[in-house]
């Protein structure tokens, strides 16, 4: 089976010589998904932008095609050229049996659309809990024809992925669809090194992400060091730079800005305590890179009750518990190492990798189709891809 995985950013994560600073949830998984079904024997393919690398090359056994530049095109063309064509034409040149993107937007609607054109299936993931609620996609999406192409996404998915039973609860209610519950995979770290870091926080610098209450927590609990680990996104510039200030002129803080993927697990590796300050999340990627190597988390955000269940951390109920929660973690040395052996022990037995690709594997082979006929999809020119 050919399948293609569609994440204009998975290039940073890929190609080590191609990272572009700091990077979202989606391009991790959806890179770690590939590297995994390649090692299996799949026919592993991408979409993503164009950073200047071969169309075609290919890193761990996964092919990557390149759509368009991120700055082509006129903003109010931005849905017709190049993103429309340069996505199709990549897609076409992939010429997979089936494609899976994630995250709420247009792409899903593309997708969705290249492969009823073309009889190939469609899988989605959702990336975070609004991708489930029409109502909570309106902040995530601002143009209603986008909105619309998201949903036909949607609708026309052979099969929908959701991190979290609470997810396909959402989904079922908001838009009267399935999801079957497929967990995170997560890269396995190397040798640990000291741990230098009391309290690391990683995220991009969206409202959302609250990072104020960083600072503020920075500010509250003076004797323990903190590290931020953040990028700006279109739009939230001034607080980036709002931010950056406040955190430096702390002493006890470090702010990192943007990193990429592979220089942010040095920190995941130093960190005792991984803070998320979030008002709303999907399953955090952050959350299984620091349980990986037994860092606790302290949040607001607790999906389908794991960390309270298997003591992974603090969940709170307000963020004025914060100081008092990192405070308790980290001055209680045998509370620390009790909390480390569990987040090691839960990734151990809930996120080897063989187990994590069940259900993406069910859901891949129940769609397999027999072999096509033919010499693959018209692109551009006339030319066909085997």
């Amino acid at each position: 089976m050919k399948i293609c995985l569609v994440g204009l950013d998975n290039l940073s994560v890929l190609a080590p010589e191609h990272k572009h600073g700091a990077v979202g949830g989606e391009p991790v998984q959806q890179t770690l998904l590939a590297r995994a079904l390649a090692r299996r024997g799949y026919d592993v393919s991408m979409v993503v932008a164009d950073h200047g690398q071969a169309d075609g090359a290919a890193w761990d056994g996964v092919r990557a095609w390149k759509a368009y530049r991120r700055d082509a095109g006129i903003p109010v063309f931005r849905f017709l050229h190049p993103r429309w064509t340069g996505v199709w034409s990549a897609l076409a040149r992939a010429d997979a049996d089936l494609y899976y993107t994630s995250c709420a937007g247009m792409q899903a609607g593309l997708v969705a659309l290249f492969c009823r054109r073309h009889g190939r299936r469609f899988v989605f993931r959702t990336a975070s809990d609004p991708d489930c609620d029409r109502r909570r996609v309106h902040a995530l999406v601002p143009y209603a024809r986008d909105r619309w192409l998201y949903e036909y996404g949607l609708r026309h998915a052979d099969a929908i992925l959701v991190q979290s039973a609470s997810q396909a609860g959402a989904l079922a209610a908001s838009y009267g669809l399935a999801g079957r519950v497929a967990g995170m995979l997560v890269e396995q770290p190397r040798a640990l090194p000291e741990r230098t870091i009391d309290v690391l926080w990683v995220g991009n610098l969206r409202p959302e992400k609250r990072p104020d209450r960083l600072v503020e927590l920075a500010a509250s609990v003076p004797e323990l060091n903190f590290h931020m680990v953040g990028g700006a996104l279109p739009g939230t510039r001034d607080l980036y730079r709002d931010i950056e200030r406040r955190l430096k002129a702390l002493p006890n803080a470090v702010f990192h800005g943007a990193l990429p993927y592979q220089d942010a697990n040095a920190l995941y590796d130093a960190a005792r305590l991984l803070v998320n300050t979030s008002d709303f999340e999907g399953f955090p990627n952050t959350y299984l890179q620091s349980w990986v190597r037994g860092v606790p988390v302290a949040t607001l955000i607790d999906p389908d009750g794991i960390i309270e269940r298997e003591g992974l951390g603090a969940v709170l109920r307000s963020p004025d518990e914060f100081p008092a929660a990192v405070r308790r973690l980290l001055d209680d040395k045998a509370a620390w190492q009790a909390a480390n052996w569990r987040c090691r022990a839960y990734m151990e037995r809930e996120y080897g990798e063989d187990k994590v690709l069940v259900p993406y594997l069910s859901a891949f082979e129940s769609l397999a189709q027999p072999a096509r006929a033919g010499a693959g999809i018209a692109v551009a020119g006339g030319a066909r891809h085997a």
